[in-house]
């Protein structure tokens, strides 16, 4: 598009369209904290309704995997999670007591939603902001951020959306004695990811994971957001 052919006149009024239809019903029914808007209620819902179909509605960890799916546009990831020690109990829980949400990545961090919960969502990165801890260990910044979170990690909520290294690093205080409350984890990636998640699944600790390389920062927020709508359920 050539500049004079653009059309500079048309204020922002002119420029909101729908992109989906409007079921007044579906909105009457919507319960995700983070759909402020009708659009935002009835894309939700709509997606969400599919969601139940090819996952089921029969268990808590039904409506995680039902997240997650969502998130992803991917019916599969329903059957590589794993649920391990009653995490969405330990998860809820945690999130009503408000403790803190460490997370690996700010991705991670802008997703999980600000309402329904009085956790401060903290990304490790910020704890070695000039990285001088992950360079003098010779480690990456995301394991070097949780290191540093260590006196903060005991009981608090772990979400990992990116990073095998941060995943390991967490281990490594847990087998040291350090347990937070619940352990959110889908890092992705051929190197690590697998090995990692594996890794979390075998500590004693609840656990939320996914079998192989797939993951993703989607995942870890639509596990964390999940959990804070059922938190918020009477």
């Amino acid at each position: 598009m050539t500049t004079e052919s653009k059309n500079t006149d048309a204020g922002i009024e002119d420029l909101v369209e729908m992109t989906t239809e409007i079921d007044s019903e579906l909105i009457a029914i919507c319960n995700d904290l983070g759909s402020q808007t009708d659009e935002a209620k009835a894309i939700y819902m709509t997606s969400r309704n599919i969601a139940r179909k090819l996952v089921g509605d029969e268990t808590v960890e039904d409506r995680v995997k039902q997240r997650c799916v969502t998130s992803t546009g991917d019916p599969a990831v329903a059957d590589i999670m794993r649920f391990v020690n009653d995490p969405v109990k330990a998860g809820v829980e945690a999130i009503k007591k408000g403790v803190p949400i460490l997370v690996d990545i700010n991705m991670v961090k802008a997703g999980i939603t600000k309402m329904g919960h009085k956790c401060e969502i903290i990304c490790v990165l910020d704890k070695d902001e000039d990285a001088e801890f992950a360079r003098k260990h010779g480690i990456t910044r995301t394991a070097a951020g949780f290191l540093k979170c260590k006196d903060i990690l005991e009981g608090s909520i772990v979400a990992i959306g990116n990073a095998p290294s941060a995943a390991f690093a967490v281990c490594r205080m847990i087998e040291h004695g350090i347990k937070p409350a619940i352990i959110v984890g889908t890092p992705v990636g051929f190197v690590n990811a697998a090995e990692s998640k594996e890794a979390v699944r075998n500590m004693d600790v609840p656990s939320i994971t996914c079998v192989g390389t797939r993951g993703g920062t989607p995942m870890a927020v639509a596990c964390i957001n999940e959990l804070v709508a059922i938190a918020n359920e009477k």
